[in-house]
């Protein structure tokens, strides 16, 4: 999974990739090249797991982040978004983007003042146009092609112009493609397009260290005017994160509690926002060698979800063995589970849950 982090140019978006990944990444003004980074999904159940099972290793699920430099021709100047900058974002899975709220007179704003919605309203904008284009110039292509199609091709034809048509409407009229009603095949159609504003959304503004008595209240207005079923917003303190995120857990914990900056670090606010957009769950396997944290999106069912660890285990599927975490940390073992009647034998349909822990029994 990886999610590419935009925004408007001295927004802190590499402060904010260094946040989320731990990572060390030059924040410069003028920075001409992409960070990559991974950052572990935070997961207290593999935690307790690791204790149950005291394996030679522990292995979380992981989030990669692509902190991408600031577009040539210039976002928030409505020319579209094009060339490399587009395929990269149409290959992230997401995308989270950063707007600033911080006030630092050494580090000038590109619109000459300082308004978080107001730029938040512009990068949005600027992946509306961007898909916009993308869908004219289909409707360009599709128009071209009645000159030359059969019957049985024109009916194929008229049947995307008039999505497509739709779809620009709605675009027009302020409706993003994740918040179109679309059904299955629709949507199945547009996939191939890849258009931005149907990936999930993470919307982080990034506020100064002078400004922590805010996110309260900026976090309230971002859930009322941004955030939907597929857009996750947060406020945070992207410096004070990136400085928190160096540091050993149980210094950061003391330095955390000193400042009054309690709850979720920035790195764990960031990925589980992260997993929540793009509607994301774990399922766990357990063993002396390791437990580990496996990704799957919610609906998943046991066969898919095999697959996930070997592809062998997909193709070979026989069943599942399956108990709920609450089960496993009262039963400790697999094989107490099994004695006490809570260890599952499931089939290759059945969807597994968040928090599952599945031993899959195959035969290639």
């Amino acid at each position: 999974m990886e999610i590419t982090i935009i925004g408007l140019p001295q927004s802190g978006k590499t402060t904010i990739f260094n946040a989320a990944t731990r990572g060390s990444a030059q924040v410069a003004t003028f920075a001409n090249r992409m960070n990559l980074g991974a950052a572990k999904v935070p997961d207290e159940r593999l935690d307790m797991l690791n204790g149950i099972f005291n394996p030679k290793r522990k292995v979380n699920a992981e989030v990669t982040y692509a902190d991408l430099p600031a577009a040539p021709e210039g976002l928030g100047k409505t020319q579209s978004i094009g060339g490399e900058y587009l395929n990269t974002l149409q290959r992230a899975d997401a995308i989270l983007m950063v707007a600033r709220a911080f006030e630092d007179p050494s580090v000038p704003h590109v619109a000459d003042s300082i308004d978080a919605f107001r730029d938040i309203d512009t990068l949005l904008f600027e992946l509306t146009i961007s898909d916009l284009d993308i869908l004219e110039r289909r409707l360009q292509r599709v128009s071209e092609g009645f000159k030359s199609a059969k019957t049985a091709e024109r009916d194929a034809l008229n049947k995307e112009q008039a999505l497509l048509t739709r779809v620009r409407d709605d675009l027009e009229a302020g409706v993003h493609v994740r918040d179109q009603s679309l059904n299955e095949d629709e949507l199945r159609h547009l996939s191939g397009f890849q258009m931005l504003t149907s990936k999930p959304l993470v919307v982080v503004v990034n506020v100064g260290e002078d400004q922590l008595d805010d996110i309260a209240p900026i976090e309230s207005r971002l859930a009322n005017e941004i955030q939907t079923d597929r857009i996750r917003t947060a406020a945070l303190c992207g410096k004070l994160e990136m400085e928190l995120a160096q540091m050993e857990s149980d210094e950061e914990q003391e330095f955390r509690e000193s400042l009054g900056v309690v709850g979720e670090s920035g790195l764990s606010r960031v990925v589980n926002l992260s997993y929540e957009a793009l509607d994301l769950i774990s399922f766990m396997t357990v063993g002396d060698d390791e437990v580990r944290a496996w990704t799957i999106e919610r609906g998943t069912p046991a066969v898919k979800a095999a697959g996930k660890i070997h592809t062998d285990l997909e193709r070979g599927f026989i069943r599942g063995e399956v108990v709920t975490f609450d089960n496993m940390v009262s039963c400790r073992t697999l094989a107490e589970a099994r004695k006490s009647g809570v260890l599952r034998q499931e089939g290759k349909n059945y969807v597994v849950q968040d928090g599952d822990i599945m031993h899959v029994l195959f035969n290639v």
